[in-house]
């Protein structure tokens, strides 16, 4: 499975699976966080901002999509 499609209340979001240049990408990011919404936001297409925005429980449902294919 190359990417997932996640349902965030009704907003269907596709996740691709992370390539070793994604990770690179967000390695100087010394912030845990702020390193994770970065790359969800390179392997989702969503703006950081629209990220920030959601509310814990929509993005958790990316954090896991993320999880699973790590």
């Amino acid at each position: 499975m190359d990417k997932i499609i996640i349902d965030l209340d009704g907003q269907k979001v596709t996740m691709r699976k992370p390539k070793v240049r994604d990770i690179k990408a967000v390695a100087h990011i010394t912030n845990e966080i702020e390193k994770e919404a970065e790359l969800i936001s390179n392997l989702t297409g969503l703006s950081e901002e629209e990220i920030e925005e959601m509310y814990y429980q929509e993005y958790a449902k990316l954090q896991k999509a993320l999880l699973d294919f790590l």
